[in-house]
């Protein structure tokens, strides 16, 4: 996963409001027709960061979440989000590359881009290519040349790696100096929501391209329909400060000047992901996709997102009342969702993450060590609460194989 932020000038604009100026318009669509339906306060501004120690961790900058729906397109956004305190660096670690189910889907993504798309021997580019993994994937398939532009990317990280020696990764923050030569095939993965004013940037990477050349474009972003249907209370952290349903993010493609040529939502429906073409502003648009019922799902939000914390918190207390070690696994951003959110981080042991670049670094905002899953058969807890779902097979697998004895639970 590349979940990093670029930054457009109203992005810079943004950072000198002062803190918590709550944004009164919609982002995508310019409406003023919003309702905040879901606030969380003081939780950790960064969720990828890694911190040396304890208390580091505890002192990490702090923000709040206003999450707003927009009336008129859907788009959901975090009013409260606050630029000055994002920091995408080098300690920013969010890859999942480690995990096998993960990489079995990422690669055949890059196989899928390539087949459908004619992407041998093509000028590609990635923006918020985090590590680069999705642009040495298209690399090795395809013999693509790559560009990514990422101010946490590490090239010493793809030393040595087949394929590497096409990619030319830049830590900086994507501009459209970046797309001077404009390539064939242009993606952005895991980075949208992480783009306060979405409208703004979309309109910039489409002012890079020409109708002629004819590049696809691909976005990959979380899927919100989802969040707000199933209360997925892990997925919702300062740093995502936008959400994109099917409708809302055809709609701002389709007026920000783009031809959408698909839409479709992938791993397990976790993910949205859209396809298009530089279009004329002459050229009558088609319909946007289905609405939805957005608007009861955002009116029936806090009741329902009240009670599965509590269940979840429940689960917990209890646990920690029959004397089990209670064990996150995985500790990115949904672990620091849950730890901060639910009111009982206390009773949470420690967290494990397969990731060795995160081990022996410690949760913003709450502290936990984040220890190698080896180490779980010397803890033995006795509840491990996986922060996704899709990962319980290979979590599993691995349980066994270090000999814990446990419930698995998975968000």
């Amino acid at each position: 996963m590349s979940d990093l932020d670029t930054m457009t000038p109203r992005d810079e604009a943004a950072a000198d409001r002062a803190p918590h100026q709550r944004l009164e318009k919609c982002p995508s669509c310019g409406a003023h027709d919003l309702k905040v339906f879901h606030e969380v306060r003081n939780v950790p501004a960064n969720s990828c960061l890694l911190f040396d120690s304890k208390e580091e961790a505890l002192d990490c900058p702090k923000s709040n979440i206003a999450l707003s729906y927009c009336g008129e397109c859907d788009f959901i956004f975090n009013a409260d989000f606050d630029q000055r305190q994002i920091e995408y660096s080098g300690r920013y670690e969010e890859t999942q590359g480690f995990s096998p189910t993960f990489s079995k889907f990422h690669r055949q993504l890059a196989a899928d881009m390539i087949e459908r798309h004619g992407l041998h021997g093509r000028e590609v580019m990635e923006i918020g290519c985090g590590k680069g993994e999705f642009l040495v994937l298209l690399s090795q398939l395809g013999e693509n040349r790559g560009i990514g532009v990422d101010p946490s990317a590490l090239p010493g990280r793809l030393e040595g790696v087949e394929g590497a020696e096409r990619v030319t990764l830049i830590p900086e923050y994507f501009s459209p100096e970046h797309c001077q030569s404009e390539p064939d095939f242009l993606c952005c993965k895991m980075t949208l929501e992480h783009i306060t004013d979405t409208g703004d940037f979309i309109s910039t990477v489409r002012d890079g391209l020409t109708v002629e050349k004819g590049t696809v474009v691909f976005f990959q972003v979380p899927e919100a329909y989802r969040i707000l249907e199933d209360c997925a209370f892990e997925d919702i952290y300062h740093e995502h400060c936008s959400y994109f349903t099917p409708y809302s993010l055809t709609r701002l493609f389709q007026t920000c000047g783009f031809r959408v040529t698909r839409i479709a939502q992938e791993y397990d429906d976790q993910y949205l992901t859209i396809e298009a073409v530089a279009e004329d502003a002459s050229t009558p648009q088609g319909d946007f996709t289905e609405r939805g019922n957005m608007a009861s799902l955002v009116d029936s939000f806090p009741e329902r997102m009240a009670q599965k914390q509590a269940d979840w918190a429940a689960m917990v207390e209890e646990a920690h009342a029959r004397g089990e070690r209670v064990v996150l696994w995985g500790s990115g951003s949904k672990a620091v969702s849950f730890l901060t959110t639910l009111g009982v981080s206390d009773l949470v042991d420690c967290v494990t993450d397969i990731n060795p670049n995160r081990q022996g670094y410690f949760m913003p905002g709450t502290g936990h060590k984040i220890v190698a899953p080896a180490e779980l058969g010397e803890i033995q807890p006795g509840l491990v609460i996986a922060m996704n779902r899709i990962y319980r097979d290979e979590i599993q697998a691995d349980l066994d194989r270090f000999g814990v004895k446990c419930r698995l639970e998975c968000l």
